[in-house]
């Protein structure tokens, strides 16, 4: 099977315990897909679910990381953002279905062309854990070409433009692809002379971090270009030892890992929380990146926190950390030419 589907609504009871190990592949299969198994897991009433929002944008949250979560807290920052609420369904001025206009920027289908020099290529509408305040949210993924066929335009595209160095694997998240098709399609980009540079873009590491096998190292380590991976993790919660492991692994194999994580209220608006959470990225030797100001997608607006919060936050956090330690605040604008910093 190339490529881990988590469109089925069906739901997956899971009896193992996640503390024993699975296979990243049977990890995905046993993710929770139900708002209310949520809440009865972490013994919170179900009525906190919103069977609306969850019919809206599933809910998919791997055992590995509701096992991070606090029983009986219904702010835990970590289910704060895996977990549909009713005020999903509220609209909010502003707020629309693609904030970033990623249709402007797209010559085909699944390929995205905004910034000078690079290009990023959505790999697959799968993702190891549906975050409720994700930009893509209500991306079209059906229409994305899906297999070494199907990418074969893109692939043909970015041959074509030789300004373009730099390539990044999304999606979804391309980590949900087989080792056989994520090798052949680095393979593929690979071979382009001016491609030197692949970032995978993902929040696997964090959700599912066994996805970090001896092979997958090996099949990136093989290729001719220089392999970066940005992840994605918002609270220190979120970064166990299982997980840090994995992410070492990387660094270790000569792979830089970058965090970016986004501003959101009620999981991580406060000094306290983004210091932390730095503190112990760049103790395991990844770099904090960027702190994006929320996109204003639709089904979102509840976490958005004032762009005046987040650069007083920063500013606090510049007091308080070495430079190497505080991420860029940014803010992604439709049309821009770059991410705009605050």
């Amino acid at each position: 099977m190339d490529e881990i589907l988590t469109s089925d609504r069906r739901s997956v009871r899971a009896h193992s315990d996640p503390s024993i190990f699975v296979s990243w592949q049977q990890a995905m299969k046993q993710a929770i897909r139900d708002g209310r198994e949520l809440c009865n897991r972490l013994d919170l009433p179900p009525e906190l679910a919103s069977d609306a929002a969850g019919n809206a944008f599933p809910v998919f949250v791997p055992l590995e990381f509701l096992a991070r979560m606090k029983k009986g807290d219904p702010d835990d920052p970590l289910l704060r953002q895996v977990l549909g609420l009713s005020a999903e369904t509220e609209s909010a001025a502003g707020f629309q279905t693609d904030p970033l206009a990623e249709k402007d920027s797209e010559p085909l289908p699944g390929l995205l062309h905004k910034y000078h020099g690079r290009a990023l290529l959505v790999t697959t509408g799968a993702c190891a854990i549906h975050c409720r305040y994700c930009f893509r949210r209500h991306f079209p993924y059906a229409q994305v070409p899906k297999g070494k066929e199907a990418w074969q335009g893109a692939i043909d595209y970015l041959a074509q433009d030789p300004s373009i160095s730099e390539v990044l694997l999304s999606g979804g998240d391309p980590l949900t692809l087989a080792d056989s098709m994520l090798g052949s399609l680095v393979d593929s980009l690979t071979a382009i002379p001016h491609i030197r540079r692949l970032r995978f873009h993902t929040r696997l590491p964090i959700a599912i971090p066994q996805r970090i096998t001896s092979d997958l190292i090996t099949r990136l380590r093989s290729t001719s270009a220089t392999i970066w991976f940005v992840v994605h993790c918002n609270h220190a919660a979120e970064l166990d030892e299982p997980t840090l492991a994995a992410l070492e692994r990387l660094i270790d194999a000569g792979i830089p890992v970058l965090n970016q994580a986004v501003l959101l209220k009620g999981v991580n608006d406060s000094v306290a929380a983004l210091a932390e959470l730095s503190m112990r990225l760049v103790d395991h030797r990844i770099q904090p990146y960027y702190l994006h100001q929320l996109d204003r997608v639709s089904g979102a607006a509840h976490f958005e926190v004032p762009a005046e919060t987040g650069m007083d936050l920063v500013e606090q956090l510049r007091k308080q950390l070495p430079g190497y330690a505080v991420p860029q605040y940014v803010q992604e604008i439709a049309g821009d030419t770059s991410k705009r910093p605050f």
